[in-house]
């Protein structure tokens, strides 16, 4: 398929500098930035019905984990907001299971699609994950299936939407709680938002939006998916540097492998 039966061109001029100064602009300002349409109808269609019949594949995961996604650190007690825990689940299939002449390999590979990402991230250069499972991942949330509040490792996210579910499935964050590089984990601050005392941002995501989402610094998850339709949704992963490879630990941890 070509790039043009993939990605809406009419609407979203990946190419024309003042289209992704405009997306670098928003992401800078707000820490998120959602691209209307991105993919066309056709493309989003084919990935549903990808995503439909490969589902049965998928491994799931039922995880408590603290909101800074690491060990729990023993000088907290238990209760601290250090090492309190959050519930996580979804289904996934991983890139060795999204089929070859899949539109998402289209996307993914694509020259064109990457510079658009390098500029609008401030990024000299994307890479895949150099492993079988890593680089794109389709997820999917059923009825009563989360993401617990936390915060990314990586600098920036690139995720498309595929299918909402009738309810639920909200994604919220609030933007720079912790500062990360300095290491300022902002305990208070992580509390205020864990006992709803700070009201969180909602995205107002439609299948077909492309988000892309700078989460090392800003709190953030999707609340769970309410009703029969089950929330699908694709993780296009790219890091800033060549040969990265996911660790045994995580690989197993993330997709059974």
């Amino acid at each position: 398929m070509k790039l043009a039966e993939v990605i809406n061109l009419e609407l979203n001029q990946i190419t024309d500098p003042s289209y992704k100064q405009r997306c670098k602009e928003t992401l800078e300002r707000d820490g998120a930035i959602v691209i209307k349409s991105f993919i066309t109808l056709q493309a989003l269609k084919q990935i549903r019905l990808e995503g439909e019949a490969k589902q049965n594949l998928a491994f799931y995961t039922n995880q408590q984990h603290n909101v800074y996604i690491s060990d729990s650190d023993p000088s907290y007690p238990p209760e601290h907001i250090r090492n309190q825990l959050v519930n996580s689940s979804k289904g996934c299939i991983n890139d060795e299971q999204i089929s070859t002449d899949s539109v998402l390999r289209t996307l993914y590979d694509s020259e064109v699609f990457r510079d658009f990402l390098k500029e609008v991230l401030n990024e000299s250069g994307l890479y895949s994950y150099d492993d079988d499972y890593s680089s794109i991942n389709l997820h999917y949330a059923s009825a009563g299936q989360e993401l617990g509040w936390h915060f990314d490792n990586s600098s920036f996210a690139t995720t498309l939407m595929i299918q909402k579910p009738e309810a639920g499935g909200e994604f919220q964050y609030v933007r720079d709680v912790r500062d990360a590089d300095r290491g300022e984990m902002n305990f208070s601050g992580v509390e205020k938002v864990l006992s709803g005392d700070t009201t969180p941002n909602v995205l107002s995501i439609e299948p077909g939006d492309l988000v892309l989402f700078r989460g090392r610094n800003a709190i953030h998850r999707v609340t769970p998916t309410i009703g029969d339709i089950t929330r699908m949704m694709v993780v296009l992963a790219y890091n800033n540097k060549p040969g990265v490879a996911l660790s045994d630990s995580a690989r197993k941890t993330f997709y059974g492998k």
